[in-house]
């Protein structure tokens, strides 16, 4: 007598599940996960297993497998969410390794935005010095000459300027990092826009004030932070695209569903834009604009650049090997 189709799908759902359980077990058993991947990979096994114990449910499988199934469950949740991990200690290991493997991992979105962002960003600059009417063309010209005033007369600012300016630096910067990354949404284009502006209006400040002849104190006061910031901007533009083309190719899911199989990287993208435009902000708000020697500070700069330079190359390299 053959069996019933009921029955099979019971067999046939157990066959395929299997191996997924057994898996699941294994990434279980380290007592602490360090790869940033290793997490990713558990929580994809997690995500299969809930879907799976749902479906057993449906199936009217064994008590045995239910229970099996639901006490899975709860151990990849509790290893994921429970408090064994620490929230200040996964987020600094994010940052620290998860951050530059997520950026090499994702270079083809971060070569795109650094190219999107600097192609503007030499238009700018090179434009005064071809038209100094280019300027005009780009932004308006009052904004222009106070930009003028700026580097004409700066003086130094007192302890209580320099944390006014510091806050204002992290909620200017910050909010540039987000609205390149948020405009990702609108399928990676909004990124691509958002990127080609601020490389074109930045670009465009420092052309004019150096046909204005201050390019001396622009330096003086951007050499420091200049690194940081634009990486910042850069990387944060990648991430959005990154975004837009998990909503342009999902691979099979749906738009939602890739997302989710996204949002781990996206998320060190941003932790890692977001921590360089801080420390740009502190930068620029505690040393930038103080009275050390030029030379000082393009040492100053130099070193922030080959941080940012090894961090992105080097960091994280460790889980690379055993993912």
């Amino acid at each position: 007598m053959s069996e019933s189709p009921l029955k099979q799908a019971r067999d046939r759902f157990v066959d395929e599940g299997k191996d997924r359980w057994t898996a699941l077990e294994v990434a279980l058993k380290p007592a602490r996960i360090r790869d940033p991947e290793a997490w990713t990979d558990l929580a994809a096994r997690y995500r299969d297993v809930t879907a799976d114990l749902a479906r057993a449910r449906t199936l009217g499988l064994p008590e045995e497998t239910l229970v099996y199934l639901d006490q899975l469950a709860g151990r990849a949740h509790n290893r994921l969410y429970g408090p064994s991990r620490g929230v200040g200690r996964s987020m600094f290991t994010d940052l620290i390794h998860g951050f530059p493997h997520a950026f090499r991992k994702e270079w083809r979105f971060m070569l795109a935005a650094h190219v999107v962002f600097y192609a503007p960003f030499l238009v700018g600059v090179v434009g005064p010095l071809i038209d100094p009417n280019f300027a005009i063309l780009i932004l308006p010209e009052a904004q222009l000459e106070q930009m003028e005033m700026m580097y004409q007369d700066a003086p130094l600012r007192t302890a209580s300027q320099n944390i006014s300016m510091a806050g204002f630096y992290v909620w200017n910067n910050i909010g540039i990092a987000f609205k390149c990354f948020a405009n990702g949404a609108l399928f990676g284009l909004g990124s691509i826009f958002t990127l080609v502006y601020n490389g074109i209006v930045l670009g465009t400040v420092e052309g004019h004030l150096h046909q204005a002849g201050l390019g001396p104190s622009l330096w003086d006061f951007t050499v420091g932070h200049s690194a940081w910031e634009l990486t910042g901007i850069a990387v944060s533009g990648g991430a959005g695209m990154r975004m837009g083309w998990a909503l342009v190719v999902t691979d099979g899911r749906t738009r939602i569903g890739a997302l989710r199989a996204a949002a781990p990287q996206l998320y060190r993208l941003m932790l890692g834009a977001f921590a360089l435009l801080f420390i740009a902000a502190m930068i620029e708000g505690y040393w930038s604009a103080g009275s050390q020697p030029f030379w000082l500070k393009l040492i100053f700069g130099a070193v922030g650049l080959a941080i940012i330079v090894g961090w992105l190359t080097v960091g994280g390299r460790h889980g690379e090997g055993r993912s």
